[in-house]
């Protein structure tokens, strides 16, 4: 939870609003859903010792339930209907600056 903290921290420095912390529903859990302007960004929080380890712990069965969360977010707050989701990933490591990788996947990609 520490990680999902400070990743919010620093969005927030950037700009962005953080709508929801570990959002939950039965389909699946968001660690970060944060908007800036017309984006809106499901963001998985990882806290690694290095980015590829990171990167590798997510994969197809946690990207889908990111993505069905994402449909329970997205029917429950039609503000945001229009809008497609971007899902980012932000990697924290020790000793370095949190990294922000956009468009990490696409619903699409398995």
């Amino acid at each position: 939870m520490r990680a999902e903290a400070l990743a919010a921290l620093w969005l927030q420095c950037f700009g962005w609003r953080v709508l929801e912390r570990r959002y939950r529903v039965p389909v699946g859990e968001i660690d970060l859903i944060a908007a800036r302007g017309a984006t809106l960004a499901i963001v998985e929080v990882k806290a690694r010792l290095n980015f590829e380890a990171a990167l590798d712990s997510i994969g197809g069965h946690k990207r889908r339930r990111i993505e069905r969360a994402t449909a329970a977010f997205l029917s429950a707050h039609p503000e945001w209907s229009k809008v497609s989701p971007r899902f980012d990933v932000m990697v924290l490591s020790p000793w370095r600056l949190p990294r922000h990788l956009k468009d990490a996947w696409r619903p699409d990609q398995r």
